[in-house]
């Protein structure tokens, strides 16, 4: 790919905003939602979380993905800290199918620090409707 100084300038602004929403708020992971014929893909990079720190929940085709992570702690004599760039706190995201979801069949997984929930769609084949 050849360089494009401008696109790496917006880039390193897009990452300068999204530090500067976190600082003393919550922090959003980023996430991926990609869809194929079957099923919703819905994928949050939560390094460090542990499992019962996450809450999936979906309602009415509304995926909601909650969690919290621990800031880095208070200063203490022994602690100065010199910079904190990870997010910390509460999160909370929500997102909205178009097509609807089977409640059922929702799957989330966690590995490597990444979520991924799958959400299959309902399949509803044509109805053949008797012309009288």
């Amino acid at each position: 790919m050849p360089c494009d100084p401008l696109r790496d300038l917006r880039a390193w602004q897009e990452r300068l905003e999204r530090l500067a929403a976190q600082r003393g708020s919550a922090w959003d992971p980023p996430i991926d939602v990609y869809e194929t014929a079957s099923r919703y893909v819905v994928t949050a990079e939560v390094p460090g979380l542990p499992r019962d720190a996450i809450d999936v929940a979906v309602q009415d085709n509304r995926l909601t993905i909650r969690g919290v992570r621990p800031g880095a702690g208070p200063e203490t004599p022994s602690r100065h800290y010199h910079q904190v760039e990870r997010g910390h706190g509460s999160f909370e995201r929500t997102f909205e199918f178009v097509d609807a979801v089977d409640p059922d069949a929702i799957a989330a997984d966690l590995r490597n620090g990444v979520l991924t929930v799958t959400l299959p769609k309902v399949v509803n084949p044509p109805r053949r409707i008797d012309v009288r």
